[in-house]
């Protein structure tokens, strides 16, 4: 798997805010964890009720600023979010881990 061509088009599918797209990226019983809301979200389901709600519904955008691989299974991003919430810009981490080419459990934090 080309961790950096999957973060690239993970990426692009998010800012077209493709729902579908989206989920295709994330194992069906995928967990992800964001402090920042104070909720774990599993499985499509949740995965796709985050994506609609902090993402379309802010329209949110997401730039990496720095990717750093740790292994064949695991990245962490240093990214920059942008879009229709209080103050318009923030910073924020993303901590992937993938199984058989998807993600299976994901982090996602502000900074």
């Amino acid at each position: 798997m080309n961790i950096k061509s999957f973060i690239q088009d993970f990426i692009a599918v998010s800012n077209a805010f493709d729902t579908e797209n989206y989920l295709e990226k994330w194992h069906k019983n995928a967990i992800l964890d964001d402090p920042s809301v104070g909720q774990v979200f599993k499985g499509h389901s949740g995965i796709q009720k985050y994506f609609e709600s902090y993402f379309i519904g802010y329209k949110t955008k997401t730039k990496v600023v720095k990717m750093d691989i740790i292994n064949e299974n695991n990245v962490h991003l240093e990214v920059d979010f942008t879009g229709n919430f209080p103050g318009g810009q923030i910073g924020g981490t993303l901590d992937f881990t993938f199984k058989n080419g998807k993600i299976s459990k994901a982090k996602a934090d502000l900074i």
